[in-house]
């Protein structure tokens, strides 16, 4: 956009003044604007979507309740009749092993909830509205100028017509979007290998005894382990069922999408037989090369949340909690900045939320590389370990009292142990 054209939108239109404006209103931009609503400021939040909507990500982890409670959200969440979570359990073949989150190193929750995120981002939307922060859905960002003491924002309407804001902070809750580090150009690849996913959700209709819906099921393919499948339980017997492999692998198989899944699930083992009742009854979609990061999560009067900045992989389930940890993180930022007393954006938001990232990458890589996988399926388990391990995948990846946070490459001697057991 030129100078000359904004100013003659500026002519035309007046602009509306916000203290902040997020961009996205999924978990990161619900809880984030609900956090500095708290702290009396003026949030406008720009959603392109309109809610409910469907969105992947539905398997929380116990950290997101504590987030939760912040933002004075979480009795909403719990009348949401979603279904209770106290861990994730892994199959392999005839092997089973499971994390009950409950038995963990670091305080706080063990339990959470599994849950469909049309419905569950609704609530989460809703309930900053109730404290007051607005949110325009099916409304666009088209542009982010840098101006003096602010920035001046170009949206797009539900009726396709632009207007402008300006803003003394821009949060981008963007998610895959990622608004912001394509405007700005931040984008950078991720040093994770490029891999891809198919998923959808199913009636279940599960008989097997074994089956144990209060946790995730991951399963790994019996004869290529860098290939695994979620099986997500929701509270109405329907589950969220996905599958990830390399690129090649997915492409090999050179079917539709549908078939493609179905032939995957056959080849599961265990997963084929608690799913041989299951009925597909919804679109299965597809997403590749996934993950993704940036040059930097922060700028002058800007900042990225969740996969707008960086998203690893689905394995773990880690999305949510890093966008909720992001979202507190940079709320408390804001609120310094906005109070005057200059926050360090490098070591209060972006070195603190990298803690918990790169314990998660450090683990999302030992699960394709194997060592992980030797871990989680070893028959010899420490019990002071097991909790460790234990309170990173229930989300606690920034307790530095945690010996595998304090320094994740840890778990390349555990494995080691595990395999010579």
């Amino acid at each position: 956009m030129t100078a000359t054209h904004s100013a003659r939108m500026q002519e035309k239109t007046p602009i509306e003044s916000f203290d902040v404006v997020v961009i996205g209103a999924g978990p990161a931009g619900s809880v984030s604007s609900a956090l500095l609503r708290q702290n009396g400021y003026k949030v406008l939040v720009l959603e392109k979507e309109y809610f409910p909507r469907f969105s992947i990500g539905e398997s929380l982890l116990p950290q997101c309740m504590e987030y939760l409670e912040q933002a004075n959200m979480l009795d909403a969440v719990k009348k949401g009749t979603f279904q209770y979570k106290n861990g994730a359990a892994f199959s392999r073949g005839d092997e089973y092993e499971y994390f009950d989150f409950r038995e963990k190193f670091s305080p706080g929750w063990g339990t959470t909830f599994q849950v469909q995120r049309d419905c569950f981002d609704k609530i989460l939307a809703d309930e900053s509205q109730k404290q007051g922060v607005q949110i325009r859905f099916g409304h666009a960002l088209v542009a982010c100028e840098e101006i003096p003491n602010a920035r001046l924002l170009t949206a797009l309407d539900e009726d396709n017509q632009q207007y402008q804001v300006s803003a003394k902070f821009v949060l981008d809750a963007s998610g895959f979007g990622r608004v912001l580090p394509k405007m700005l150009k931040l984008e950078k690849d991720s040093s994770l290998a490029p891999r891809k996913s198919i998923f959808t959700h199913i009636e279940d209709n599960i008989v097997c005894p074994q089956y144990d819906r209060d946790k995730i099921l991951i399963t790994v393919h019996p004869k290529l382990p860098e290939v695994w499948y979620w099986l997500i339980p929701f509270s109405n017997g329907r589950c969220s069922l996905g599958v990830v492999a390399p690129t090649e692998v997915i492409d090999e198989i050179g079917t539709e999408p549908l078939a493609c899944l179905q032939q995957l699930v056959s080849e599961g083992g265990r997963l084929a037989n608690i799913l041989e009742h299951a009925v597909y009854d919804t679109q299965v979609r597809s997403l590749g090369s996934y993950s993704c990061d940036v040059t930097s999560l922060y700028g002058k009067r800007y900042a990225l949340l969740g996969n707008a900045g960086e998203f690893l992989d689905p394995i773990f389930s880690s999305g949510v909690t890093i966008a909720m940890t992001s979202a507190s993180l940079a709320a408390a930022a804001v609120h310094k900045e906005l109070s005057g007393q200059s926050p360090d954006w490098e070591s209060e938001y972006a070195d603190a939320l990298k803690v918990g990232v790169k314990t998660f990458k450090e683990f999302v890589e030992g699960w394709y590389d194997q060592r992980f996988q030797q871990v989680v399926f070893s028959k010899q388990k420490s019990e002071g370990i097991t909790k460790m391990i234990s309170s990173i995948l229930a989300g606690y990846a920034w307790d530095k009292e945690n010996p595998y946070v304090k320094t994740p490459s840890r778990l390349s001697t555990l494995s080691e142990i595990c395999k010579s057991a």
